[in-house]
């Protein structure tokens, strides 16, 4: 049989490949556009109108709702967040999704330890002449899951790029396939206000040149990829892959020329943006979509001199605690990589991590340095591994400082109104020596 009559032969409907999800079995997909809607719906419809239960489905970073997100589906079909976006955020904190801690580069070793996968399903790339789909714009975890799980169900979409590197799934290796041609999930831009420019020139005036970046989802990180295009020999090693940094490499700004490793290649663990973006990605040499627990290993990441990580915070308190993923003890989103590159950044020589964001929220009415974090906050970063700390009036160093030396910094770059009640509120714990 060749490639295509094997392709035909398996060629079936999103309803025909739920229909083949059996009660108790646990699904998975990677990250953000690898999660296949068209799948997860159909196998939504067959919970509501079959009468189909106890099935699982982990997913990470969702960027439109999925129909198991609704209520009716609890004790039926339980999504488990790894990183939440807006969809699954109501459903963990409705009590009717579930939250599996991690830090990202360990996924693939949990998925691989700890979690038995019946069915791997995903959007992938057409199929190629020698019989292969590829993964598209996930590395992640997508190779562990492919190892891992029973049955491999693929949502094929001739609009998925076709990076180099990513993982490969051979026809043999599918049970089944469906074909969509509905465009990909786009990451609206972020508004880039007066604060966020702010802080971005103030970072960009932190990372020398051939300096390599990693740059978060955000307003903040991509202000810093703008105020970088004067730069020059800027490498790009990160866990997602942006717009901002499409803008780096076309100006010149970014060629990783000065990276010890992958030398003139962007490495990345997924990517998320617009289309623009995915074609840069298409077939291009330049661009390493590899697994996050390579991509994400601080080890790998010190090997790049003058490591420069850029994340955001919800919330830090005096002792440089970070909050990245609660509002107290209600549920944002998951730990991602910011512990993997703020590590890995302090290992760098003559690395720095960043942490950014605005001094208040609410409309100047809540300052988001604290004396301490809101109650049932969670620490994303802790007090050992913290580097810097960024707001619109400058930057706290406080790796390095005692206590009390970061509470005075900490305050220094709060917003004015604030200064005093923090001030207060630190003599007050007897931490201002």
């Amino acid at each position: 049989m060749s490639f295509n009559e094997e392709y035909r032969k398996k060629l079936i409907t999103p309803a025909q490949i739920a229909a083949r999800i059996q009660p108790g079995w646990t699904c998975a997909s990677d990250i953000a556009l690898a999660v296949p809607y068209t799948i997860c719906d159909a196998i939504g419809d067959r919970v509501k109108n079959d009468g189909l239960s106890g099935v699982t489905l982990h997913t990470m970073l969702d960027t439109r709702p999925l129909s198991f997100f609704g209520e009716e589906y609890k004790g039926k079909l339980t999504g488990i967040s790894w990183f939440s976006g807006g969809g699954m955020r109501k459903a963990v904190n409705g009590g009717w999704a579930d939250v599996m801690p991690s830090y990202y580069r360990d996924m693939p070793s949990l998925f691989t330890d700890y979690v038995d996968i019946d069915a791997y399903i995903a959007v992938v790339s057409p199929m190629d002449k020698h019989g292969y789909f590829s993964a598209g714009v996930d590395g992640s975890v997508s190779f562990a899951l492919i190892r891992k799980a029973k049955h491999i169900f693929l949502q094929v979409n001739k609009n998925m790029p076709r990076a180099l590197t990513a993982p490969l799934i051979h026809i043999s290796q599918v049970e089944a396939l469906c074909e969509t041609d509905e465009e990909l999930a786009v990451l609206p831009p972020a508004k880039l206000d007066d604060i966020s420019v702010t802080i971005g020139n103030i970072i960009a005036e932190e990372i020398p040149n051939g300096a390599t970046l990693q740059l978060g989802i955000g307003a903040i990180p991509d202000a810093v990829g703008m105020a970088l295009k004067s730069k020059h020999n800027l490498g790009i090693h990160t866990e997602m892959f942006t717009d901002s940094m499409v803008e780096l490499l076309e100006c010149g700004a970014a060629d990783n020329t000065m990276k010890p490793i992958h030398r003139g290649k962007t490495v990345a663990a997924f990517a998320f943006g617009s289309k623009r973006m995915y074609d840069f990605i298409d077939d291009n040499p330049g661009i390493e979509i590899l697994p996050v627990d390579y991509v994400n290993n601080p080890a790998v990441i010190a090997k790049h001199p003058n490591f420069r990580s850029i994340n955001a915070a919800l919330e830090v308190d005096f002792f440089g605690q970070v909050c990245a993923e609660s509002i107290g003890t209600r549920h944002v989103s998951g730990t991602g990589g910011q512990v993997d590159y703020v590590r890995g950044a302090i290992s760098s020589e003559g690395g720095k991590s960043f942490i950014a964001f605005p001094s208040t929220a609410m409309n100047e009415t809540v300052s988001k340095i604290v004396p301490t974090l809101t109650q049932g906050a969670i620490v994303t970063t802790g007090k050992n591994d913290v580097d810097h700390i960024v707001t619109e009036y400058g930057i706290a160093k406080l790796r390095g400082k005692t206590l009390s030396q970061r509470v005075k910094a900490l305050i220094s770059i709060a917003h004015p109104k604030f200064r005093d009640e923090l001030t207060y509120a630190a003599k007050k714990q007897n931490i201002m020596i």
